[in-house]
């Protein structure tokens, strides 16, 4: 019975065969799997790319460095022609008869007025004082360029000069250096009152006065650092009372690092013309060296002009002379801002009545050169013509015409209203610039 039932069920029994392994397939799908990976991680790699600065800057906004400005200077008052006739009782004024002195009391006002050593030592001491100030703000640039010897070892060529602080924009350190004898340099180095060292960058350059403005980053300076330095204060260059008062050449009046020497200021009347700009040279008695750099500031401690050894007169090569900080602010505030010089490529000067009424000569700025291929030439403007305009504006003066245009902008179009001298007299004209960059 029991061999029965086994017989039965002999014929249920059946064997599972595994089906045999499709490469092609498996390679296909592997493959494929691969593929999606690689394109969803692109995908998503490229979306992370493109949200992740949207994202940050909600979520964290970059600090921007605040813009710097510098105070606009006062304008002197200008003495009328009226104002300098005296009257009958200016010119005639009554007798006053001065009180009469004993002997005794005349030698004891000379007396008092006798200065000894220990005067002499206090009033050195404080011209000492305001120019130590003054050198907190001052800092050493040094320009490095590697080059190789005779038998091809590589060394570091160190040039040397020296900067004055002029800004703080909350992110960097802005200082203000010729930089014309380290032009070339592959690495800047700056440091600072309290002999740290850090490395610094170009922010603009003005290529007219070799003028630039470096910055150093705040966040890689030691908090000592920028507790022991300060801004230093920018005077004035334009008025009348500088010629002939007392100055201090701080920085390398004299070659070496943190030198200074006292003096006065002997001349005002040396005009440096450029492109598109009129600077005043300061001079002065203080015997220097020729590779002089620095600043000259009054005993207010503040700046009045950047040392500038390329525009002193042949005669007078060891003389120290500055650039009058007047005529530089505008110049400086923009590099300082990181903003593009517009050039326009004029030379010019003002029309003075006494030309205006011997020669009829229009009032505004008479110009005298053109520069080769600039934007002025382009547009058509020749030597002798009278600016009047720009844009809206009235041109009085090559000041006026200065200050306008330090307010453009690179590949900005202005237009520019001129009289043009012809056979019937002076003719009106009006043309299209695209200022160009310098």
């Amino acid at each position: 019975m029991e061999e029965n039932r086994n017989q039965e069920t002999d014929f249920m029994k059946e064997t599972i065969k595994q089906r045999p392994l499709n490469r092609k397939k498996l390679i296909r799908r592997t493959l494929l799997t691969v593929s999606m990976a690689v394109i969803f991680g692109l995908v998503a790699c490229v979306t992370f790319l493109l949200l992740e600065p949207v994202i940050s800057n909600r979520l964290y906004p970059e600090e921007e460095p605040s813009t710097v400005v510098f105070e606009e200077e006062p304008v002197e008052e200008e003495i009328l022609p009226e104002d300098m006739i005296a009257d009958e009782s200016e010119m005639n004024p009554e007798p006053t008869q001065a009180p009469a002195l004993e002997e005794e009391q005349i030698e004891q006002v000379l007396s008092e007025m006798e200065l000894g050593v220990e005067d002499y030592t206090s009033l050195y001491q404080g011209l000492s004082g305001i120019a130590r100030e003054a050198q907190k703000s001052m800092v050493t640039v040094v320009g490095v360029t590697s080059d190789m010897d005779w038998f091809n070892n590589s060394y570091e060529n160190e040039g040397v000069i020296s900067g004055v602080i002029v800004a703080d924009n909350r992110l960097e350190i802005l200082v203000l250096a010729n930089i014309s004898a380290i032009e070339d340099a592959e690495a800047l180095r700056i440091t600072f009152a309290d002999s740290r060292e850090y490395e610094a960058e170009v922010k603009k350059k003005d290529n007219n006065t070799g003028l630039a403005i470096l910055s150093v980053n705040k966040s890689s300076m030691n908090p000592n650092t920028l507790e022991e330095i300060s801004i230093i204060k920018l005077g004035s260059s334009a008025v009348s009372s500088l010629l002939g008062s007392p100055i201090i050449a701080v920085g390398q009046p004299m070659g070496m690092t943190d030198s200074f020497c006292y003096g006065f200021v002997t001349s005002m009347g040396t005009d440096i013309h450029m492109p598109d700009s009129t600077y005043k040279l300061v001079t002065t008695d203080i015997y220097g060296s020729t590779d002089a750099t620095g600043i000259l500031i009054n005993l207010k401690g503040q700046m009045i002009g950047i040392i500038d050894i390329d525009n002193h007169n042949n005669n007078m090569k060891n003389m120290i002379c500055a650039i009058g900080i007047s005529e530089l602010k505008k110049t400086i505030e923009n590099m300082s801002n990181n903003r593009d010089i517009a050039y326009l490529g004029i030379y010019g000067s003002d029309v003075t009545p006494e030309i205006n009424r011997e020669m009829g000569v229009p009032f505004g700025v008479y110009v005298t050169e053109i520069d080769m291929d600039s934007p002025a030439m382009e547009a058509g403007i020749q030597s002798g013509d009278v600016i009047i305009r720009i844009d809206d504006s009235s041109v009085e003066n090559y000041k006026d015409f200065v200050t306008y245009l330090a307010d453009k902008r690179p590949e900005q179009q202005i237009s520019i209203g001129l009289l043009r001298q012809g056979p019937d007299g002076y003719s009106g004209m009006k043309l299209e610039v695209v200022l160009g960059m310098k």
